[in-house]
């Protein structure tokens, strides 16, 4: 299993994640959506399109615009729409379970 971590809750919680420039992104199931809050935040990867945030908020303290979604990829990036990944101190742990 793979799990995001931060501030020693796990946030969210798979057997696999898309892989995209380095990046884990989570499938949306697989969130803890208690400790996310939507983020007036936008920006734009080139390729990808435009990037939504969330801003975390876990034992009282607040991660602002710390992962991040496409509800809307462009064609080649498909394969991630609405999949969350992290940064800011955002842990990915664990390893993704074998394929069937």
């Amino acid at each position: 299993m793979l799990r995001a971590v931060w501030n020693g809750v796990v946030l969210a919680e798979t057997a696999r994640t898309v892989q995209v420039e380095g990046n884990h992104y989570f499938p949306p199931e697989s969130l803890r959506r208690e400790y996310f809050a939507q983020s007036a935040t936008t920006s734009r990867c080139p390729w990808k399109g435009l990037a939504h945030y969330y801003t975390l908020s876990v034992r009282g303290e607040v991660n602002p615009d710390a992962a991040w979604y496409y509800p809307h990829p462009s064609p080649l990036a498909r394969r991630i729409k609405n999949h969350v990944a992290f940064w800011n101190g955002v842990r990915v742990e664990g390893n993704p379970e074998p394929r069937a």
